[in-house]
């Protein structure tokens, strides 16, 4: 009998669910504006159900018996203008069974609603604070979102760190009853600039992992290592070689094992006329990994490196063993 009243929840609202018990948080950075929401979970993949956010709109988790379309259907209703209270109550309104949904939402102007329905599994419940909100079911204890919410007001650094620790918190305080699987946080800009792949700062998803928020944090920290990169690249072809050379250094201390990085700084370095510190990056590369040397002919070939062959052989002699 359990398994058919299960299953009659399941195919409630017209169509099926899926029981993504969890434990997030949807936040709106007071100082930047930028819009946010992070989720752990004990299900696969919580990655594409639980997490929506739209850049300049707002950001929504929708979890429990959960039924995904709070999350775009919330960020329509957002996008035309209406109060995250306001596009909730709506939702709500249009479902045929409320109780057994958590969801939370947070607009674009900080303002904050959520909701926990009376027949979600036992711990569940939901704090909502300045911008944001944070919410959780089937927890090991009743203490779980209080948890988030002291660390999330505690927490310094970017939103995306600081709705990194607020799930930290959550998994300290025992977490998901079941376990832990799987992760995954989206933060979007402020404003939108009509190039939506831009505007996603964020986007990781940790899809099974026996600890997906240790891997979600080292994915975070690669994600601000290209991030570096990246802001090198820009700085070096504004002419900021000092500031490039930062940035650049920066990303290889994030991610000292990712020798592509250092051999794209490298290869900017020395085409941008910092040749000196680019032949010094290229002697680390080339001792690290030997393959990337090849590549050096192949990128001149495509116009990506000068087609002089002095300039080709001043990198190649970097590698070990060449002759100078």
């Amino acid at each position: 009998m359990a398994s058919l009243a299960l299953g009659a929840l399941l195919l409630t609202s017209g169509g099926p669910v899926r029981p993504v018990h969890t434990y997030s948080i949807v936040a709106r950075d007071p100082v930047t504006g930028d819009l946010g929401v992070a989720v752990q979970s004990h299900y696969f993949s919580v990655g594409p159900i639980v997490p929506w956010a739209e850049s300049g709109v707002g950001a929504v988790a929708t979890q429990s018996l959960v039924l995904p379309d709070y999350g775009p259907n919330g960020l329509a209703l957002m996008r035309a203008g209406r109060t995250a209270t306001e596009a909730l109550d709506s939702l709500l309104r249009a479902d045929s069974n409320p109780a057994v949904r958590q969801v939370a939402m947070v607009d674009a102007k900080g303002n904050v609603a959520a909701h926990t329905g009376d027949k979600c599994i036992p711990e569940a419940g939901h704090v909502t604070g300045a911008g944001y909100s944070v919410q959780a079911n089937l927890m090991e204890k009743p203490t779980v979102w209080s948890a988030m919410a002291r660390a999330f007001e505690a927490a310094k650094g970017d939103l995306a760190e600081r709705l990194m620790q607020a799930l930290e918190a959550a998994e300290r305080e025992g977490g998901d009853i079941r376990g832990k699987q799987s992760a995954a946080m989206l933060v979007v800009r402020a404003v939108p600039s009509g190039k939506p792949w831009n505007d996603r700062l964020v986007d990781l998803r940790v899809e099974d992992h026996p600890a997906p928020l240790v891997e979600l944090r080292r994915l975070i920290t690669l994600k601000r290592a290209y991030m570096a990169a990246d802001s090198g690249d820009n700085a070096l072809a504004a002419g900021h070689a000092d500031e490039a050379r930062a940035a650049y250094a920066k990303a290889a201390a994030l991610a000292p094992g990712v020798v592509e990085l250092q051999f794209w700084a490298a290869l900017s370095l020395y085409t941008g006329g910092r040749e000196a510190d680019g032949r010094a990056l290229f002697r680390r590369v080339f001792a690290a990994e030997k393959r990337w040397v090849p590549l050096v002919r192949r990128l001149a070939a495509v116009g990506l490196f000068p087609a002089d062959e002095a300039k080709i052989r001043d990198v190649l002699a970097q590698a070990p063993g060449a002759k100078r």
